[in-house]
This record gives structure tokens, C-alpha cells and sequence, in this order.
């Protein structure tokens, strides 16, 4: 098999020991599937950025924070599915059509 490699011999973690302990042999152009949280390089928040970035997410305020002098500069969102709250720049909101 040209271009064959074991996954154990050549693709190392961090701590320099193989991602599994499984031999899998892979070949040159072979499409395979992965985590996000696995990808070492670039950074996972940069390919997030890069496939998702223009996406629009939705959710609910739960709160308005002032930037200094300016009041009610960020709006924190609730989204669906996401445990955490998001801060957002209220003048990059995009108001939903049909409320």
C-alpha cells in the first residue's frame, strides 16, 4: 500500500504517546472523521471562527451590561443549547422579523 502509515508510528499527542491505542492504517487523501476539541493546530476556536463566524445563533436577553459612560452597550443572551451565557455588542444584534 503506498503512502500507507500506522497511526501509533507517526501521529504522536502532546505527551509524545499515540492519540489511541488502536493500529489503524491510513492512506494519502482517505477522508476521515475527528473532534473539533481534537485538532492541535490551528486552535479548535479558529476553525469554529472560520466555519461558523457568519452563522446566526439565536437566543433570549437576560441582561444589559454598560461599557463605561455608555449604558446598555452589551446585551447577555441565553442560547439554545449552550449552558453558558454570551455577551454581545447590542449594535451587532439582528432584531427577528416576525416579533
Amino acid at each position: 500500500m503506498r503512502n500507507a502509515v500506522k497511526a501509533n508510528d507517526s501521529a504522536r499527542g502532546m505527551d509524545g504517546q499515540p492519540p489511541n491505542s488502536e493500529s489503524i492504517e491510513l492512506q494519502g487523501h482517505q477522508l476521515v472523521q475527528f473532534h473539533i476539541n481534537d485538532i492541535y493546530v490551528p486552535e479548535p476556536a479558529q476553525i469554529l471562527a472560520a466555519l461558523h463566524g457568519q452563522d446566526l445563533l439565536r437566543g433570549r436577553i437576560v441582561g444589559l451590561s454598560d461599557h463605561g459612560a455608555q449604558r446598555n452597550a452589551f446585551a447577555v443572551i441565553q442560547v439554545d443549547g449552550f449552558r453558558e451565557q454570551v455577551v454581545v455588542p447590542v449594535a451587532k444584534l439582528v432584531r427577528r422579523a416576525h416579533e
